[in-house]
């Protein structure tokens, strides 16, 4: 907005954004990053809250990458235990999305599988220890790689399904809402078998060396979850009710319907709404 007049949310698709394009370049961009959850620091994307119009959504293009990024784990040493689980796990879904998404290429599936691994194996350890700087190298190297992922690859609908949440209950961090709906939302793209072979895949390469079935790759998400002590997260806690669950369906639709254009299986909205009942506590 230093470069170009008006309001933010004139320039903005998606729910009540105008879509106006913008007319002057940006002004660049160095990004340190002090957490290790978004990927900033390698992608285009930004994401903001219109509190009033309850809307969420990621805004970006060709000229808002960084045109520098510095990423130093010694920077992250002061997130707390809490907040490191919720970003670790951010970065962990960019990367499981884009490894299931209908965009996963062969560029995207190198980068996702590898921050995979280093964020679920690491990530634990960042936690229980902030100290622990080959831990928190290792998550932040997963996270920066998962932003490559958000670039080459695509992002799937869980995120559109958790911007509605945190749209409506500003107090619920991104990172523990995807957390929350997790579980119920991968378990619905696996008894549609869309992808057996990747689900199978990240199970492998998460600590379970002899997974078979698409199934393990939940059994590792949750135990990666307990481990990281995020396992018991409740939307109750943050006073989302079931009578909301249409209602933030049909939000992430209109804000973030390109999300749900990259799922191997599309959604409907009594899908969303069984996937966020599933999900409840």
């Amino acid at each position: 907005m230093t470069t170009n007049d008006g309001d933010y949310w004139d320039y903005i698709f998606g729910g009540t954004g105008k879509g106006i394009p913008l007319k002057a370049k940006p002004i660049p961009v160095v990004a340190i990053t002090t957490t290790a959850g978004t990927g900033s620091e390698t992608d285009p994307w930004a994401v903001i809250t219109h509190e009033i119009n309850r809307e969420k959504i990621g805004f970006g293009n060709e000229d808002t990458f960084p045109v520098l990024a510095i990423v130093d784990p010694e920077l992250m040493k002061s997130v707390s235990p809490k907040y490191t689980a919720y970003q670790g796990f951010d970065a962990l879904f960019h990367s499981v999305e884009g490894y299931v998404s209908i965009g996963a290429n062969l560029m995207s599936d190198m980068y996702a599988i590898t921050a995979i691994e280093n964020v679920s194996k690491n990530l634990s350890k960042a936690v229980e220890d902030g100290n622990d700087m080959d831990a928190r190298e290792k998550v932040a190297f997963g996270n920066t790689l998962s932003g490559v992922v958000e670039t080459v690859g695509l992002c799937t609908s869980q995120h559109a399904l958790e911007h509605a949440m945190s749209a409506y209950h500003q107090d619920l961090p991104h990172g523990a809402g995807l957390i929350m709906i997790s579980k119920a939302y991968f378990t619905h793209f696996i008894e549609k078998h869309v992808c057996d072979d990747r689900f199978i895949k990240m199970a492998k390469v998460m600590g379970m060396e002899d997974a078979k079935e698409p199934m393990d790759f939940i059994k590792m998400l949750v135990k990666l979850q307990k481990e990281c002590g995020v396992s018991d997260l409740k939307m109750s806690d943050y006073g989302i009710t079931p009578e909301e669950f249409e209602k933030m369906a049909k939000n992430a639709m209109d804000t973030m319907g390109m999300l749900f254009t990259c799922d191997r299986a599309q959604l409907s909205i009594e899908d969303c709404v069984s996937i966020y009942s599933a999900s409840h506590k």
